[in-house]
């Protein structure tokens, strides 16, 4: 896997890196940052390039204005979808599903800045990050039976179950209701509610944070996390057993003793994956 591949660089929305961290801001305000094919696409294939930016060690994913993401366009997505063919319907939510897929399997920690709406599909973005840092005003709506589709979309009724418990995920998938910040803050679906001036910047703070851990050690966290959804008590703790291992194969591993030896509160840049 190449060290330093090129950055991605997405014309769709805004893309930066500063600091080892990844900063995406969806960038079309006044839609609410609603998605269409393109940025889907160029989601997905960002959040595969940052599989390789070894230099990025965590990754923001904000919108820009007053909403995350409020899901599909109507007009350039919900519109041209009526009337293809299954085998084109198919495509693109196949498409919608890698992008979640992908997000789960970026090696490094995602941090949702949710500034406002998080809707439909940018519901589902959300949920697939690793952390959701919201103000009073953030809230969640899985709107897709209000539109006449399954709640269950782009791995929603895989995930949310997960985060919030399978009652609780019913209610929300069935009925499309919106879910204010206290709501959501209270059943686990954002972890941490701060001033609405202050989202970009605890984001930012939290990525910082994890950029200085242990690249390799928390990739294979996640990883696990992941695998472990699906096993059984036993899987699960032999899965862990072989994971470690690695871990301690890694220079991770020494880097990070020898700095808690020395009293260093972490090793000097730069941290090996």
């Amino acid at each position: 896997m190449p060290v330093n591949s090129a950055a991605p660089q997405p014309v769709t929305f805004r893309y930066e890196e500063s600091d080892a961290i990844a900063t995406i801001t969806l960038d079309r305000p006044d839609k609410l940052n609603a998605l269409t094919f393109e940025i889907y696409a160029e989601l997905r294939d960002t959040f595969v390039a940052l599989r390789h930016r070894r230099q990025v060690r965590a990754v923001v994913i904000t919108g820009s204005g007053r909403g995350f993401c409020s899901g599909g366009d109507v007009d350039d997505i919900i519109g041209p979808l009526i009337g293809r063919d299954i085998e084109h319907l198919l495509e693109f939510t196949r498409m919608t599903g890698a992008l979640i897929r992908t997000i789960r399997e970026c090696p490094q920690p995602v941090v949702a800045a949710l500034n406002g709406l998080a809707a439909g599909a940018g519901a589902v973005i959300a949920l697939a990050c690793d952390f959701r840092i919201g103000h009073d005003q953030s809230s969640f709506a899985f709107l897709f039976t209000k539109v006449g589709l399954a709640g269950a979309d782009m791995g929603a009724a895989y995930l949310l179950p997960r985060v919030v418990g399978l009652a609780r995920a019913t209610e929300l998938l069935f009925l499309g209701e919106r879910l204010t910040a206290s709501e959501a803050h209270a059943i686990g679906l954002i972890n941490r509610l701060v001033a609405a001036d202050a989202v970009s910047a605890e984001a930012r703070a939290l990525a910082a944070r994890l950029s200085t851990r242990p690249s390799f050690a928390l990739g294979m966290t996640k990883q696990l996390l992941n695998q472990e959804l699906d096993l059984d008590f036993q899987a699960a703790v032999e899965a862990e057993a072989e994971g470690q291992a690695i871990c301690m194969q890694a220079r991770n591993f020494k880097e990070f003793y020898d700095a808690f030896k020395a009293k260093r509160a972490r090793p000097p840049m730069p941290i090996s994956f």
